[in-house]
């Protein structure tokens, strides 16, 4: 007979995802382990087990729930009837306010490399060209010369404008006299007005 989940399954999951997180973020994926996973979490090691039958299942559950969580987001603040350049400023802003207390999480993203299978990355990978993909039809839409064939550039472009928002937890401080919006405004706006003069 199958064994029914906890009715606190889903926050007990969160919580260990969070404080993984943590621990990876802090330690590193090599260093860090279960043990130290568990004692953060305050589960037992039987029960981080039962979740995550291993270190790379944890790796893998937590960029995978970052990653659906941000797509959601971004699905769900896409308007395709408004112009493109507000269009583009709404995602923007939807990406960095997703990423409000997910600087962990993002760390674990950008160095779990190493400890995924070939099948974990292939995984992520698609969730990440779909995230991709919503912005480079708006910045399509903004400049059909990006997608030249001879000089494409629609995809160098789009990847800068990630790079200009999947960094910004190495400076950014919420409560600083900048905030998540006035970014949002700012990465948006270089895009819109560099992309004029791109050729």
């Amino acid at each position: 007979m199958a064994r029914t989940r906890a009715q606190d399954f889903e926050e007990k999951q969160r919580s260990i995802l969070d404080n993984a997180a943590l621990v990876f973020a802090e330690q590193g994926m090599e260093k860090a382990s279960m043990s130290q996973v568990a004692v953060q979490a305050q589960v037992s090691k039987a029960l981080l087990y039962h979740y995550y039958p291993g270190k790379d299942a944890l790796i893998f559950a937590i960029i995978t729930t970052h990653l659906e969580e941000l797509d959601e987001a971004i699905e769900a603040a896409d308007d395709a009837a408004l112009p493109p350049e507000q269009r583009l400023r709404k995602l923007v802003g939807t990406v960095l306010e997703s990423y409000r207390g997910a600087d962990n999480q993002h760390k674990v993203q950008l160095n779990a490399s190493s400890a995924l299978s070939d099948e974990q990355k292939a995984e992520i990978m698609a969730i990440e060209r779909r995230i991709v993909r919503r912005f480079s039809v708006v910045l399509e839409q903004i400049n059909p010369d990006l997608n030249d064939r001879d000089r494409p550039l629609l995809m160098p472009v789009t990847m800068s404008l990630f790079g200009m928002m999947n960094w910004v937890y190495m400076w950014f401080k919420d409560g600083g006299r900048i905030s998540r919006q006035d970014y949002a405004d700012v990465a948006t706006t270089l895009i819109l007005e560099g992309i004029k003069a791109v050729r």
